[in-house]
């Protein structure tokens, strides 16, 4: 029954998904330089507050500007810039930072076990899925559906989404994606939060 839900969520999903601009990853890189001060010219941020956008899907990254340009998601740091961006603006620099790898991270070895547990099988206690069931067991996500890749992402900036989400005040509140992690993340605690996103942070070093 519960992989029969999850599978009807993620097809209402891939319905309701927009139609987006084709982007040229050459041309995005042209137009990158606005984005390396926060994100890096590569798209690995050196800021574990800022995310790292390397690898990320086109799909999910051009669909996260269209959000911000909106003021769908909130971010004040970007309001500035993406007002400028055009929608083929946004497709090629999504194209391109697709293209590129993200870099690699660490989990806390204190942490990694609990971690491990809550993403490849959740908490059966609080009603938490596992977190691979929409990310996937290495954290590459599900572009087809709209889950993002995690694997490497900064675990400060993993426990500040899940914290917004958890709050209801990340973003969205009619956008289905959003729906989901608030629904999931107001069942976790601080310790669980900070264990995951350690666990994230350091995919790559476990899986590759």
């Amino acid at each position: 029954m519960k992989q029969l839900l999850q599978f009807a969520i993620g097809l209402s999903l891939l319905v309701s998904l927009p139609v987006l601009a084709i982007g040229d990853a050459d041309a995005g890189q042209a137009k990158a330089a606005v984005c390396a001060a926060c994100h890096n010219v590569d798209g690995n941020s050196v800021v574990p507050n800022w995310p790292k956008i390397a690898g990320q899907h086109a799909t999910y990254l051009e669909r996260q500007l269209t959000l911000i340009k909106s003021g769908t998601r909130p971010v004040p740091e970007m309001a500035g810039i993406v007002i400028s961006l055009s929608d083929q603006d946004m497709a090629d620099l999504a194209a391109y930072f697709a293209s590129q790898t993200i870099s690699a991270g660490l989990a806390d070895d204190a942490l990694r076990a609990n971690g491990a547990l809550l993403y490849q099988g959740g908490n059966t206690d609080t009603g938490i899925p596992a977190c691979m069931s929409c990310h996937g067991p290495t954290g590459k996500g599900n572009p087809l559906a709209g889950y993002p890749s995690l694997a490497g992402q900064h675990t400060v900036y993993t426990e500040k989404m899940l914290t917004g989400f958890r709050a209801g005040t990340t973003w969205g509140a009619d956008d289905a994606n959003s729906k989901i992690m608030t629904d999931v993340a107001k069942r976790l605690t601080d310790q669980e939060i900070k264990a995951v996103a350690s666990y994230i942070q350091g995919l790559h070093s476990v899986n590759e």
